[in-house]
């Protein structure tokens, strides 16, 4: 792995976003928790900064190119599963015989291509039904009797319940893109449905994945994930809950030390962590997109008053609630949340002195 990872810096140098990061550092003879921390938060303004990538991937061999929310630019080679995330449909009992119905975003964002991909990496013919549309994909389901599940936790109750006897082929799932409650594990364990939880990136790829029998998630194959003290590079002991920071090894495409701004714990004496334990800093992740600060912020260009947006969750679909200090036209507000985050929700006003000087402007209530 030190040889592999000596190569990655030195690939990592040719590239003018890491050689500015990493300026002063022999590949040879440095040391991983040495380097600086690159943290997803800040890639909308190195981005913009230096269009498309930050420097920091080249353009050259890039398959697909996508523009999330943020906005975040982001590339992919070709080739199968150049995500990675296929070990995790096997955990959940996917095989070549399935048919997935794939209900994650095909539309500029990564989360569609991402499952399809390692979907088809397996052999499995995928039904590519993207988020809503209820109506149509409860068809499809009729049509075809997909056997599996790809998308977020809460769409897979969302869709059986209205699918009804429709949903009754899905027998395996996997899940990610947001919060895998208790509620909805005892709910997938009632209808005998396996399912496995995947934790992952547009960036990194597949981190981490649950293994039905097993605690927390395991730690994905080919990844180099530490976890540190937020806000630092300074490495925790296993156990103790702080920021994940992944390395991918690759010289091809290097990633080093990149934090997609999420907590969690190594489980002592295993290659597991306990999964995703909350944000590590207030970007949030809502209904499988991220919701960030600075998005907030753009929302608030227009608007006299502060601003705070609540993020809670309604049985277990993720809803957002923009506070607003003052009076005024909530439509347009709602637009203007909608355009910036590429999500639905609700406008509350409030009176003016009202929201909290915490400094905080995404409060994320679900617990």
């Amino acid at each position: 792995m030190q040889s592999l990872l000596t190569a990655t810096l030195h690939a990592a140098l040719s590239l003018p976003g890491w050689a500015a990061r990493l300026a002063g550092i022999d590949p040879q003879t440095a040391r991983l928790e040495d380097l600086p921390v690159l943290r997803k938060s800040d890639l909308p303004a190195l981005q913009a900064a230096a269009l498309p990538f930050a420097g920091l991937a080249p353009m050259a061999a890039r398959a697909r190119l996508f523009a999330s929310p943020g906005p975040i630019f982001e590339g992919v080679g070709g080739g199968a599963d150049p995500w990675r995330f296929a070990p995790a449909l096997t955990a959940a009992g996917i095989t070549d015989s399935d048919i997935v119905l794939n209900t994650l975003g095909y539309h500029l964002t990564p989360g569609g291509f991402i499952l399809d991909g390692a979907a088809r990496a397996l052999g499995c013919a995928v039904i590519p039904a993207g988020p809503g549309n209820t109506a149509q994909t409860i068809e499809a389901m009729r049509a075809y009797r997909p056997a599996a599940y790809a998308g977020t936790p809460d769409f897979l109750k969302i869709l059986l319940e209205a699918a009804g006897e429709d949903g009754a082929c899905i027998r395996r799932a996997l899940v990610t893109g947001g919060a895998f409650t208790p509620g909805l594990r005892d709910w997938a364990a009632a209808r005998g449905i396996v399912v496995v939880e995947a934790y992952g990136t547009a960036e990194l790829g597949l981190i981490a994945h649950s293994i039905p029998g097993e605690p927390g998630m395991r730690v994905a194959d080919g990844i180099i994930l530490e976890i540190v003290r937020p806000g630092t590079g300074e490495r925790l002991p296993e156990g103790e809950v702080g920021e994940v920071v992944v390395t991918i090894p690759d010289p091809s495409h290097p990633i080093i030390r990149f934090s997609p701004g999420d907590m969690s714990a190594l489980i002592p004496g295993t290659h597991h962590i306990r999964g995703w334990l909350g944000r590590a800093d207030q970007t949030a992740k809502v209904r499988g997109m991220f919701v960030r600060p600075e998005q907030v912020a753009a929302v608030g260009r227009a608007w006299p008053g502060r601003l705070r947006l609540r993020i809670a969750r309604d049985g277990e679909t993720d809803v957002m609630e923009l506070l607003a200090e003052g009076a005024g036209d909530a439509a347009a507000l709602a637009d203007a949340l909608r355009a910036a985050t590429g999500l639905r929700g609700e406008v509350r006003f409030v009176p003016a002195g009202s929201l909290p000087l915490d400094g905080r402007v995404i409060e994320d209530a679900r617990g």
